[in-house]
């Protein structure tokens, strides 16, 4: 399996890394915008990077599109030249359709994907769903590249911008959330390095009780809440300033955003 990656920034070089654990260097190969930040992925890496984005997609089996959506007509046509209907095109571009990616790169076999940040941390969580000229076994090859850097939740399309709200960006509302409490603390006295490690691991722990518990979120937070103590005080401020509502209207912005990529 030969694969190549197309744009090298937060999300790329990640699941690249996963890519090499995967395949091997030798089957691996990428291209972004500067030289210096390819030269500089190169030495870190020991993947060559290629010589035109063109040459790279027509000696590749698997073609990984890392660009952000807003930039995507600058790719599109030197890989709709080198696409063929045996080659599978992964995309991590929030908001563009199966049809989309079709339509633009000639790519028959899609798989679309959005993945978070996290990832490089191997602790990702990425949402797939694929176009139907996919095979089992090349979804199986997808599903292990995600695998290698977290999580991965197989959904339909129909539902991909949802999950951009879901697990592609909510871990910047969580850093605010996270931020915000920091602050908080600091506010009566606790240093800041400090309330950043109490807050984050925190925050680490509840996660880990949501996931492996099973239980109800809502039941979670009851058993930290005690009759008239200091817990339940603070879930009532956060429901009286509207917690809530901020966090459904994020959730929409970034979904309207998403339709109109």
């Amino acid at each position: 399996m030969k694969i190549c990656f197309v744009g090298m920034g937060n999300m790329g070089y990640p699941i690249m890394k996963g890519a090499i654990d995967l395949f091997g260097k030798e089957n691996v190969t990428f291209r972004s915008k500067r030289k210096e930040h390819m030269e500089q992925i190169q030495a870190e890496t020991g993947v060559a990077y290629a010589p035109s984005l063109l040459d790279m997609v027509t000696r590749s089996d698997m073609v990984v599109l890392c660009v952000k959506p807003q930039y995507a007509s600058e790719i599109y046509e030197d890989v709709r030249l080198a696409m063929s209907k045996e080659k599978v095109l992964v995309s991590i571009m929030a908001g563009v359709s199966i049809d989309t990616l079709k339509k633009e790169t000639g790519a028959v076999k899609i798989v679309r994907t959005m993945p978070n940040t996290p990832a490089m941390l191997k602790e990702g969580m990425t949402s797939i769903c694929y176009s139907d000229e996919v095979a089992a076994a090349e979804k199986d090859i997808v599903k292990q590249l995600f695998t290698s850097i977290g999580k991965v939740e197989e959904i339909t399309e129909k539902l991909m911008n949802a999950a951009i709200c879901a697990n592609g960006s909510s871990p910047a509302f969580a850093y605010i959330f996270m931020e915000a409490l920091a602050d908080a603390v600091v506010k009566y006295g606790i240093p800041r390095d400090m309330a950043y490690r109490l807050v984050g691991q925190t925050m680490l722990g509840s996660a880990k009780m949501l996931l492996e518990s099973g239980k109800h979120p809502a039941v979670l937070k009851d058993e930290v809440c005690s009759p008239g103590g200091t817990t339940i005080a603070g879930v009532a401020a956060l429901e009286e300033h509207g917690l809530r509502n901020a966090v459904i209207k994020a959730a929409d912005a970034c979904y309207e955003k998403a339709t109109k990529l």
